[in-house]
């Protein structure tokens, strides 16, 4: 009896300990596919997928710079969270590369967002700019595979951002 009431009691602390840090902090997420090669799942490792920690408190201020990586909502689909670097931030001056205009200026509330594999990434080229209200996390470190870990600093962003 002892046993199994302090199994309920360590599980009644336990969860909404659990449930707290990954809403609140962060959490460990597989990525998959190539949008984001070389930085992640890069191509020598094929089929295999690397491993990130999502760290959700850089968001709750909207604390983020361009190079981040992080994570979204997909505008598209949003059902889908997709892994992508910030490359422009509001006011900025944004050459696109598929985007029906060939310059954008990345809105108020909103960022730019590309893969690092041009050529096979959804991104903002395709569904334009991005609210930060669909920021869900800041990418911070390749966890897995062990022989990959790494901190994920920022990236500097392509000269074809214009900063105002």
């Amino acid at each position: 009896m002892f046993l199994r009431s302090g199994l309920i009691r360590s599980l009644l602390v336990g969860i909404p300990i659990g449930v707290t840090f990954f809403d609140s902090i962060g959490y460990v997420a597989r990525v998959e596919g190539v949008s984001m090669q070389p930085t992640l799942n890069p191509a020598d490792s094929e089929g295999s997928s690397d491993f990130v920690y999502l760290d959700r408190l850089p968001l709750r201020n909207f604390c983020i710079d361009r190079g981040d990586v992080v994570s979204l909502i997909s505008p598209k689909n949003p059902s889908e969270v997709l892994i992508k670097r910030v490359v422009g931030l509001e006011g900025d001056l944004v050459v696109t590369k598929r985007y029906k205009k060939p310059l954008v200026r990345v809105p108020k509330g909103h960022c730019w967002v590309e893969g690092d594999n041009a050529g096979r990434s959804l991104d903002s080229n395709e569904f334009g700019p991005v609210s930060l209200g669909l920021l869900t996390a800041k990418a911070t470190f390749i966890l897995w595979p062990l022989s990959r870990f790494q901190n994920l600093s920022s990236a500097d962003v392509p000269a074809a951002i214009y900063s105002y």
